[in-house]
């Protein structure tokens, strides 16, 4: 026996990222453009980076609340009063390391070993990985893609729902398609998961970067007092601070000392002086939010209007997030064209193969970059697409 073969068979069944896979195939090819991660190419703003230096300068360095510091939960309620009305209360938010362990947190709160979680796909595809980490079964429920973009067929979703389902997982927009959920289908979720008595693990991460309004719809506007859902959310993409790794949780206020727990036993709370970043980013930087999302907004525009006009590509201009998710006539196995398109036309994708089911023949491309490097890796992709 190896050693390898002696760990746990849950972790050494935990896939590699196709993502990173990519990445590591052409990351040091010179004059790539890199569009294959989900983030935007700024740096954080000085004005969030000023707040945590003033932190570390006045000592903030010790450990800290376990749920988040009070000025941070306060500014958290402010913001979701601010951006999607109504009373939002600091009790029920809890201060995460990442949006990622706000998720795998949801799923420990929520799940035992041998539940089932359904989820929307194709998928970012580290919640089903966080599932399978975790002794629960990931259940994708695959959106259709048609003349009309990417669509969610609701009779399907109900069908995924078994004795054994204790959650949803909906992240609207969505990454990679960029589907975003309207007040209808959110009731019709919402209406699935009350006569199922399971939970919802809401990821609307990408809230604010959506193009028909100034927010996405979300559950916040359908919900009522009493229904099982979790907010999972990061500062990451708002406020170009993917670095951070730092997040939150929105939850009922009654569930408080069990995330408070599983916080403790996990990383034992945010740093400090990172809380003290967040507050600024929420208090200060809306109008960076704006700016990034006008920014994607022109991106998307050049990226998708070059696409379609090869003719040769299927691709929905996305109502939210901020990717391009498309696949091109004759390319069906998207890992080997997104080789070729790294050697061929030195743009970096993502392969929809990584993003679980029904994205395989599909490409991911992030736009949220500087426009004259999105005009060029449009190029550079329709050269490539006209030359096969």
């Amino acid at each position: 026996m190896t050693l390898l073969d002696d760990l746990s068979p849950r972790a050494r069944s935990v896939p590699e990222s196709g993502i990173i896979a990519l990445i590591n195939h052409g990351r040091l090819k010179q004059g790539l453009i890199p569009l294959w991660v989900g983030e935007g190419d700024l740096p954080t703003p000085d004005f969030i980076s000023q707040a945590t230096v003033q932190s570390l300068h006045r000592g903030e360095t010790f450990y800290t609340w376990q749920r988040g510091i009070p000025d941070l939960r306060q500014a958290l309620a402010d913001y979701y009063t601010r951006h999607f009305g109504g009373r939002h209360e600091p009790d029920s938010m809890f201060v995460t390391g990442s949006g990622m362990q706000a998720i795998r947190l949801a799923i420990e709160a929520i799940c035992s070993p041998g539940d089932e979680v359904a989820f929307l796909s194709p998928a970012w595809p580290n919640i089903s990985a966080a599932l399978e980490i975790s002794g629960s079964h990931p259940v994708p429920v695959t959106l259709d893609f048609g003349q009309q973009g990417w669509m969610l067929d609701m009779d399907r979703l109900a069908m995924a729902i078994g004795p054994k389902t204790r959650a949803l997982f909906i992240n609207t927009p969505s990454n990679p398609t960029g589907w975003a959920a309207s007040l209808d289908e959110l009731r019709a979720i919402l209406d699935l998961a009350r006569n199922a008595n399971i939970w919802i693990i809401a990821d609307e991460i990408y809230a604010r970067y959506y193009y028909e309004g100034h927010r996405a719809p979300s559950f916040l506007d359908v919900m009522e007092d009493g229904d099982r859902i979790m907010f999972v959310n990061s500062f990451s993409k708002n406020w170009s601070m993917t670095g951070w790794r730092a997040g939150w949780i929105k939850a009922p206020a009654e569930l408080g000392q069990v995330i408070e727990n599983l916080i403790q036993y996990s990383t034992s709370g945010v740093p400090q002086f990172m809380q003290q970043g967040a507050v600024a980013a929420l208090q200060q930087g809306d109008f960076h939010v704006e700016e990034q999302k006008e920014r994607a907004r022109a991106a998307r525009d050049v990226l998708c209007d070059a696409l379609n006009a090869t003719g040769r590509v299927r691709l929905a201009k996305p109502d939210g997030a901020f990717y391009a998710f498309f696949s091109i006539d004759g390319l069906e196995d998207s890992h080997a064209a997104a080789l070729r398109i790294v050697d061929e036309a030195n743009v970096g994708l993502a392969p929809g193969s990584g993003f679980c089911t029904g994205g395989d023949a599909f490409l991911r491309a992030c736009f949220l970059r500087r426009i004259d490097h999105v005009e060029e890796a449009a190029d550079r992709l329709v050269r490539f697409i006209s030359e096969l």
